[in-house]
């Protein structure tokens, strides 16, 4: 089924819905629209982090402990 058919049905399906099962209808649309633009912002700044060289003075920096340093007590 496309988009368009899948938006088409909701219409369809909203029309003949009384008006409280259609303010439950938009209600869920409206939680299901704020989970995906949380998943796309921590996806971004999943990406941003990732990509970026903030902490790549790190990488050259020598190991100053091994795990021969430690010590049980």
């Amino acid at each position: 089924m496309t988009r368009e058919a899948i938006i088409q049905k909701t219409i369809q399906a909203l029309q003949v819905l009384p008006e409280e099962k259609a303010v439950q209808v938009s209600e869920f649309a409206d939680f299901m629209l704020q989970k995906y633009e949380d998943l796309t912002l921590q996806q971004g700044i999943q990406t941003l982090q990732s990509e970026s060289e903030t902490f790549h003075f790190l990488t050259d920096e020598e190991d100053l402990y091994s795990s021969a340093d430690v010590k049980e007590k």
